[in-house]
């Protein structure tokens, strides 16, 4: 698979193996994703696909800016909320307008999610780090604080990049290695193995594996 798939995460299943042993796996739905438009060495310095897909089976010409609408109206392909792009070695085998072909993903084995993670707000070090914490005792005082962060009088600062309470989530994470379970082109579904970043109804990146597996 050459192609990178724009899904939305639907939420999580169970599947049993021929063993009969369960296993977790994850609902992706992938909508009709379009080949917007080609780019070329000759015209933009690089080989890539510019791809673009919904979120939704409504028109959603509404929430694209009106430049954008005639981008899309040149490619003859409905407005789209969401684009991205994939470098790929000779965009000549897709054509402008082009619906990419889900059955493409039963052909591979394991494949990277990208997602954004939940966001969890303004965390302590405990839940953020791992921290042990203090004494549960009630005289100490010391229970859920990260401790000293200071320094003597060299070099006098605290340093920077060390571990503190700060906002947790909302970062953009990738899973690597994710086995395919099962591709449903008919329901426009892909379920793969174990658990993906962001809530449900959140937006994926599904690309074919870059890392060596086992």
């Amino acid at each position: 698979m050459t192609q990178k798939f724009i899904g939305q995460k639907e939420g999580m299943t169970q599947f049993f193996d021929e063993d009969g042993n369960p296993v977790v796996g994850t609902v992706i739905k992938v909508r009709p994703n379009y080949v917007v438009q080609k780019k070329t060495k000759e015209c933009d310095g690089y080989d890539a696909l510019q791809i673009g897909s919904n979120f939704s089976s409504k028109p959603q010409a509404k929430w694209v800016k009106k430049p954008q609408r005639n981008h899309f109206a040149k490619a003859k392909v409905e407005a789209c909320r969401k684009v991205t792009e994939v470098k790929v070695e000779n965009p000549d085998e897709f054509e402008v307008g082009q619906a990419l072909d889900l059955n493409a993903l039963k052909e591979v084995k394991y494949v990277d999610v990208i997602g954004t993670s939940k966001g969890k707000g303004f965390q302590g070090v405990m839940k953020l780090h791992g921290f042990r914490g203090g004494p549960a005792a009630h005289g100490s005082g010391f229970h859920r604080h990260a401790g000293s962060t200071g320094m003597r009088s060299t070099p006098g600062r605290c340093l920077p990049n060390s571990p503190r309470a700060s906002r947790m989530g909302g970062e953009r994470k990738t899973i690597q290695n994710l086995a395919i379970l099962h591709v449903d082109s008919e329901n426009q579904l892909v379920i793969v193995k174990g658990s993906i970043p962001g809530s449900r109804g959140s937006l994926v990146y599904i690309t074919n594996a870059k890392k060596k597996h086992n």
